[in-house]
């Protein structure tokens, strides 16, 4: 007899495969052009927020290229569907792509796996020398560049400015001073709808990023400098994954929602007033302060608490655009990399979308503090934001990871077991990439 779990396993990948497939076939055949005009597919993940100025981008793209024309394929916002449907169709040769939109995590594994070209013949040194340092790292595997920085995320504390000044309270340092700041707002306010600390705790990436920064803030890692998992069994990383574990059923700042919370979810429930404090993105800032919001001119935002160091902790994040090595026009979707990644392009997305630019010069730029005025306090913490293992096999790093997390948030398991279990899990995918 066919076991469940053979089962349920059997329908993902059903549910996969038909994503995929309908992904590449949603917006019909590529529309008609004139001779002598190339039409390129551009692959990426639904944009949080109003979509429309990425669209008056593009047509403004093809209005100063009028040999170029740009078909946007939008893909699900969650990244963990993304990459399905990237792996199905870029390994089975069926994918139609030219330019797709890359979480930081995947470049080694698609630059491994032959799913993307090269760019050094396109963007140089010289032109690599005017993004942030960390962002040109992470799109750099084996001495060669595969994409350019798009936009870059780091993990940020949100918090209620306007309730941190009632109880004269100020900004948590560290998480031990969340959690006092948190119980004393709660008990103020009396308001069962009130939550203390929202955060992403559902089993996917977010979990991951969410969990590093933890570990990271009580000196904890996954992988020691050497890249061994030794790391990941150390009282540090322990005591950090159990300190999330106990803020859900310990100390009551967070609600049991957040073993099923993502991004948006977090973002709706801050942003309708039900939270003292948030993890999330800097895209969700232009959300919390656009017109009708109801915490418009509430909110602060500052570096993610730590366990009492001064050390930043929080996760790299981000966009990289890439080209596909089956594309048959890699000049010209340069040439539409190129404009999206331009200094005019991101200040439109930062101020429009609140997508954070990779280019050094709008961190420097007093226009952009303008309008902007959290950018000057974000540039450190985003300059100093760590990436999550690089290694070309990180999806199978991130699986284990979050299904033994998981498991520690739900009470399932203790965290010493997990991290052992995990341990076991991790050390031959640590030697695949030893080969």
């Amino acid at each position: 007899m066919t076991s469940s779990a053979s089962i349920l396993r059997r329908v993902g990948l059903l549910w996969c495969t038909l994503a995929a497939l309908l992904a590449c076939s949603s917006s019909g055949p590529p529309p008609a052009v004139e001779p002598g005009t190339v039409s390129l597919v551009f692959r990426h993940g639904k944009i949080s927020g109003d979509p429309r100025p990425l669209q008056d981008l593009i047509r403004r793209f093809e209005a100063e290229n009028p040999t170029i024309r740009v078909r946007s394929e939008p893909l699900p916002s969650s990244t963990d569907q993304q990459h399905q449907i990237y792996a199905i169709n870029l390994e089975g040769g069926s994918g139609g792509i030219d330019v797709l939109a890359m979480d930081v995590i995947w470049i080694a594994e698609f630059s491994r796996a032959g799913w993307i070209r090269p760019l050094n013949e396109f963007f140089p040194y010289t032109a690599q020398a005017s993004f942030l340092p960390n962002t040109i790292e992470a799109v750099t595997y084996r001495g060669r560049v595969f994409a350019v920085p798009w936009n870059i995320d780091a993990g940020l504390l949100y918090f209620r400015q306007d309730l941190l000044e009632r109880y004269d309270r100020p900004p948590p340092r560290t998480w031990s001073e969340l959690v006092e700041t948190a119980r004393i707002v709660l008990a103020g306010e009396h308001n069962p709808r009130l939550y203390g600390f929202i955060w992403q705790g559902r089993q996917y990436e977010g979990l991951i990023c969410n969990a590093l920064e933890f570990i990271w803030g009580n000196g904890g890692d996954i992988l020691t400098t050497d890249r061994q998992l030794t790391a990941l069994t150390s009282p540090a990383t322990r005591n950090a994954l159990a300190f999330m574990r106990d803020l859900i059923r310990t100390y009551h700042i967070s609600p049991s929602l957040v073993t099923t919370a993502d991004e948006e979810t977090s973002r709706h429930l801050f942003g309708n007033g039900q939270a003292v404090f948030t993890r999330n993105w800097p895209y969700a800032w232009t959300m919390f302060e656009r017109a009708g919001s109801p915490v418009r001119g509430k909110v602060g935002v500052y570096p993610l608490p730590t366990f009492g160091n001064d050390r930043l902790a929080s996760t790299l994040g981000g966009w990289q655009l890439g080209i596909t090595r089956d594309s048959r026009h890699p000049r010209e979707a340069w040439r539409f990399i190129e404009f999206l990644t331009s200094t005019e392009v991101q200040k439109i997305l930062t101020v429009q979308v609140g997508m954070l630019p990779t280019r050094r010069a709008l961190y420097e730029d007093p226009g952009m503090f303008a309008t902007q005025p959290h950018l000057a306090r974000l540039g450190p913490i985003l300059a100093g934001a760590r990436p999550r293992p690089v290694t070309p096999f990180y999806p199978m790093v991130s699986q284990v990871l979050q299904s033994e997390f998981s498991a520690v948030l739900a009470g399932l398991r203790d965290p010493e077991t997990a991290l052992r279990s995990a341990q076991l899990q991790l050390e031959p995918v640590l030697r695949l990439e030893a080969r």
